[in-house]
Formats: C-alpha cells, sequence, structure tokens
C-alpha cells in the first residue's frame, strides 16, 4: 500500500488506462495545460500529447455531445465537467443519448463514457458553484452513478469505469481532492455496484456517501464513547444502489439514519428510506431518519455557510434522538 491524496489516485488510474489503451481519451476545461483545476489530469498532456488530453471550449453540451458520439464508434473519452453545476448544459447529451442508447438500438450500440465532475459545498464558493446533484443522475435509467470516499475507490473505480461498457458518472467532492489515504501499489479495479461496511456496529446504521461517510466515521467514534456502537455503511454506488447491502445492516441493527450533504427533498435520503421501508419495515425498532443540508440555496458568507451544511455533531444528535436518548 502507498499512501497517495485523492486527486494523485485519479491521476494515477488515467495514466495507467490511457498506457493501456490508446482509445482512452480525456476532455474538459483546463484538464490539458494546466493539469487539470484540481490537478487530476497533471501530466497527462505532457505524456499523451493533445490529440488525447484535450482542452475545450466552455460549452458542455457540445463537448458532451462529441465525447458521447466518439464512444459510440470505439473511443473511450472521460469527461471532465470542472463543476457539477455546469453539467445542467450537458444533461440532454448525457440523459437522452448516453443514458439511452445501448437500451433503444437493441445492444447493438455501446456507449462507454466516462463522466468525472466534483461537487459539493467547497468553502464559500457560494450558491451557483456548490451544488449536490447526484440525485438528480442517480435517476436516470442506464447511467451508473458512483462516488467514491477515499483515494483507494477513486482510484479503482475511475480504472472500472474506464472498461465499463455502460455510461458512468463519477460524482466527486471537492473537499477531498486532498485527503490522503492507501492505495494499493498493485493494479486494482473498484466494484460499480455494491456497498461497504466501513466500521461494524451493532445498535445503528449510519449510511453515507463520499464526504458524508467521514462525519459518520467521526460521529461513530463519538457514540462509542457513550456506549453506542453504530455501524458505517458506504454507498459508493447511487445507480444502482444496493438493496441487499442496505438490508443487510438494518436487519442487523434495526435502526437507520441517512447522512448526505444534499437537500432532503427528493434525495439519496429519500430512496434510501423507501428501499429500508421496502424491504424490511418489520425489522425496525424505530422510524428511519435523515440528517442533510437546509433545503436553501447554499449561501457565500462563512458563517451562514456552515449553518446550512450538516456536521458529526448532528449526526450523533439525531442518533440519541433515534435512541431516545435526546
Amino acid at each position: 500500500m502507498a499512501q497517495m491524496q485523492f486527486w494523485d489516485a485519479i491521476r494515477r488510474a488515467y495514466d495507467e488506462e490511457m498506457a493501456r489503451d490508446p482509445m482512452v481519451i480525456t476532455m474538459g476545461e483546463d484538464v490539458a495545460v494546466a493539469g487539470g483545476t484540481y490537478k487530476a489530469t497533471n501530466g497527462l498532456y505532457e505524456t499523451y500529447g493533445g490529440e488525447r488530453v484535450i482542452d475545450t471550449p466552455i460549452s458542455e453540451g457540445s463537448f458532451m455531445g462529441i465525447a458521447t458520439g466518439a464512444s459510440m464508434l470505439g473511443v473511450r473519452p472521460v469527461v471532465e465537467i470542472m463543476s457539477v453545476n455546469f453539467a445542467w448544459l450537458a444533461m440532454d447529451q448525457l440523459f437522452n443519448s448516453a443514458a439511452k442508447i445501448r437500451y433503444m438500438s437493441g445492444g447493438q450500440l455501446m456507449c462507454p463514457l466516462v463522466v468525472r465532475s466534483p461537487g459539493g459545498t467547497a468553502h464559500q464558493l457560494a450558491a451557483q458553484h456548490s451544488a449536490r446533484m447526484e440525485k438528480v443522475f442517480m435517476g436516470i435509467a442506464g447511467l451508473r452513478v458512483v462516488t467514491p470516499s477515499n483515494p483507494k475507490q477513486a482510484y479503482g473505480m475511475l480504472k472500472a469505469a474506464i472498461r465499463c461498457n455502460d455510461p458512468v458518472f463519477i460524482n466527486e467532492h471537492e473537499r477531498m481532492y486532498n485527503l490522503a489515504g492507501e492505495v494499493p501499489d498493485e493494479e486494482y479495479f473498484h466494484p460499480l455496484e455494491g456497498s461497504e461496511v466501513a466500521r461494524p456496529g451493532r445498535d445503528i446504521t449510519l449510511f453515507g456517501y463520499n464526504i458524508s461517510v467521514h462525519w459518520c466515521l467521526r460521529a461513530a467514534e463519538e457514540l462509542s464513547k457513550q456506549g453506542i456502537e453504530a455501524e458505517v455503511v458506504d454507498l459508493f454506488a447511487l445507480n444502482p444502489l444496493d438493496r441487499e447491502g442496505i438490508k443487510a445492516s438494518v436487519s442487523k441493527t434495526h435502526r437507520a439514519i441517512i447522512v448526505e450533504e444534499a437537500e432532503a427533498p427528493v434525495g439519496v435520503g429519500s430512496e434510501v428510506m423507501a428501499i429500508i421501508n421496502e424491504e424490511c419495515f418489520w425489522e425496525l425498532d424505530a422510524p428511519p431518519a435523515r440528517v442533510s443540508a437546509v433545503n436553501t440555496p447554499i449561501p457565500y458568507a462563512a458563517n451562514l455557510e456552515k449553518l446550512v451544511i450538516p456536521t458529526e455533531k448532528d449526526v450523533v444528535s439525531k442518533v440519541l434522538e433515534v435512541l431516545g436518548r435526546g
């Protein structure tokens, strides 16, 4: 194992896959000469040249369409959308073409397209650069959605996504690019389906994904001092969600809280709660609950931004409430 930062794990995955397969390319705003907004494509332009590492105009709909068409002809593009807020401009190409073409062609055409995009709140980037849009992408049939919570997942998911014949959206969090963690020295592929138990427990399950996994882990550590053992489940795949994994954990602990940075309405938490009610209602000792952001655009002011976004303290409070100790 090697210690590696999140961005460098992504860069390593790019480098290995581009060296292996000349049909793997990447494109996006500032991915080439500048090495990527968050350094994830650093050095690739110098190694693979401008025909495979392509700086694009500020026109997300255009380069998503180019990548979608190229993928149907055998190219394996990795598109970086600089901020997930701008993905709205590319949704027609991604949702109406990339996600549907394999089904509509009866399997005659494939679209092995990968889209990477950072999102989430990242220290006063304000409303138009702080979107949490994973709930939008996970509702699209035909589009795989994954979201890494550590460098090992970031490395393995990108490699697996590049070799997948389905379109894959990788939802990254802007505040995690400098996060360090262990990455295997040998080549590693992370599953694009399933979930992981990040911390075993017996009293309640905390479901999280990307940055909220870390809130859950810190909350679980604090709760253990009070004799409460929380199980933390990392929902790294949002489409499809791991129904069996969700059921297995709730059937073990009999209580559940879903923790997300996004606003609650029509979100990941809503879908997980629906699965819990459908799959293991009779296992519950208390209603499932959510910890999520206030339903408002993200403020620019630092003090207001902190008020809107949940923390591990909110997770601890909600656990105590669900357990009747609040």
